[in-house]
């Protein structure tokens, strides 16, 4: 009869018990962390050989193990533009031989930093993010320092150490602006976006630079408000009282300008004849409403396909480039012509 036990898988707890470090310091060794000091890896490493530490393969191989998912934590997958933007980050993931975790954030930082403590247990490649409002610089720093590759995409978190890539935002909102400013308008009005985010600080600021260098002497009003419909109806209300001969709006997004139009309607005004709208994103029911909406538009599979360039060369031990800005361009329509 033979009694001989199987033996007990060795775990990560063995492994820090025999090395004397915490779990935490296995953890970052196994993650590739620059946090851990030469001594403490050295320790790590000798426990998980002499252990034989997750199917007795070679420690050096155990250590560059990752899985093949790729963690796309989206902001607010209630936004139709999200929504595309998804599909394009999947078809180019797919494309690498890898395989997309998507998640969704609802513009909560609190819900990013749960989902993203989550993904990190299955040993994620990467992330690929829409960071929420008051996500921080050292709060992305601390992800890629514990050795998960982080690319910020459609916002850019500031001085992170993480690269990002980003549509011309200014460049979209300048050109929508100059459009508006050339037909003779000057009684403009730029709608939507918070200041926690940092698109609406690209896009105003080129609703901005468009009437300087224009040097008229243009009235406008800014009006922040919620990234949904109910934030373009809100902020077209809050504009019509305080400026309600305005000619014309640049609105942060397509959803944005879909709200103040509906508003528009409730105080008796014509779409495109009394005031003049222009959108950003380009949704696809922008050109199939009356009057269809002119927009900046965004090639979410091009974001999707330079994410996926920089996500390569990460994996591949290179240094993509810091910020990639994707071209727009400007769609006219009746809403604006």
């Amino acid at each position: 009869m033979n009694n001989d036990k199987k033996p007990e898988k060795i775990t990560i707890f063995d492994v820090a018990k025999e090395a004397q470090v915490s779990k935490s310091t296995v953890s970052l060794v196994l993650t590739h962390s620059d946090k851990v000091s030469d001594k403490s890896k050295e320790k790590v490493l000798k426990a998980i050989e002499k252990l034989g530490y997750v199917y007795n393969r070679d420690a050096a191989a155990l250590r560059s193990k990752k899985s093949n998912l790729v963690a796309v934590v989206i902001n607010d997958l209630t936004n139709p533009y999200s929504a595309q933007l998804a599909v394009g980050l999947e078809k180019h993931i797919y494309a690498l031989g890898m395989v997309p975790m998507l998640v969704n954030t609802g513009e909560d930082f609190q819900r990013q930093q749960q989902v993203v403590n989550t993904l990190k247990e299955y040993n994620v490649s990467a992330f690929v993010m829409v960071p929420a409002p008051g996500t921080s610089k050292e709060w992305v720093n601390q992800l890629v320092h514990s050795g998960f590759p982080v690319i910020n995409i459609m916002r850019e978190i500031q001085f992170a150490d993480a690269p990002c890539i980003l549509p011309d935002n200014q460049k979209g909102t300048h050109l929508a602006t100059e459009h508006l400013l050339e037909k003779g308008l000057d009684k403009l009005a730029f709608l939507g976006g918070t200041t926690e985010i940092s698109d609406y600080h690209e896009r105003v600021a080129g609703f901005r630079s468009a009437i300087a260098a224009r040097n008229s002497a243009s009235q406008t009003h800014e009006i922040t408000a919620p990234t949904n419909r109910q934030g373009g109806r809100d902020a077209f209300h809050q504009l019509y009282k305080v400026a309600p001969d305005t000619q014309a709006i640049v609105c942060f997004s397509d959803v944005i300008a879909y709200g103040a139009i509906e508003a528009m309607r409730e105080h008796n005004l014509v779409p495109g004849k009394d005031i003049k709208v222009i959108g950003f994103d380009d949704l696809a029911d922008s050109r199939l409403m009356r009057p269809a909406l002119s927009s900046v538009r965004i090639d979410a599979d091009d974001i999707g396909k330079r994410t996926c360039q920089a996500l390569s060369e990460i994996l591949n031990k290179s240094q993509p480039p810091v910020r990639t800005l994707v071209d727009i361009t400007l769609q006219i329509r009746e809403s604006s012509s």
